[in-house]
């Protein structure tokens, strides 16, 4: 949750870039942090229950109308995303990673952990993703993401 990841931030003194000290970052920070929730999301774990989970609970075919719709949700979501966050920056809060850009890509990863690809066609958000992850270890990244990215082989 977003409040743990804040508590934690405080509480152990990290880095200033993860939750920056300067009031400006800290407010970009928090406007993805709040916009979040109703849109990288929710419109990503749409993609993901409505893609992996459903069928896998229902035993049922998914229409794909249904997935067409929530993809559609989606790259609309990406496209604010792209356009109002990162803009011509490396990282949400500018040139330093923060805790919008981990809480961003985790989110992001559920649809690619579904197979949808939302990278491959947006150079921007593929480019921004190297840099967190290359700020996060890559190793690092791939250790947490290894359970669900083999979730389609359940």
């Amino acid at each position: 949750s977003i409040a743990i990841l804040l508590y934690l931030v405080q509480k152990f003194k990290t880095p200033d870039h993860w939750y920056p000290s300067d009031l400006q970052k800290r407010a970009r920070v928090d406007e993805y942090l709040s916009w979040q929730h109703a849109n990288i999301r929710a419109k990503g774990s749409k993609l993901f229950l409505t893609k992996v989970m459903l069928p896998l609970i229902t035993g049922q075919p998914l229409p794909p109308e249904k997935l067409e719709f929530v993809t559609e949700e989606l790259n609309v979501a990406l496209k604010q995303f792209e356009e109002k966050f990162l803009q011509d920056k490396p990282f949400i809060a500018g040139s330093e990673v923060s805790l919008a850009d981990i809480v961003a890509l985790v989110e992001l990863m559920q649809p690619v952990c579904a197979g949808y690809d939302l990278f491959e066609e947006r150079p921007k958000l593929k480019e921004w993703r190297r840099r967190v992850e290359e700020a996060v270890g890559k190793e690092l990244f791939q250790e947490a993401h290894q359970d669900i990215m083999n979730i389609k082989n359940l």
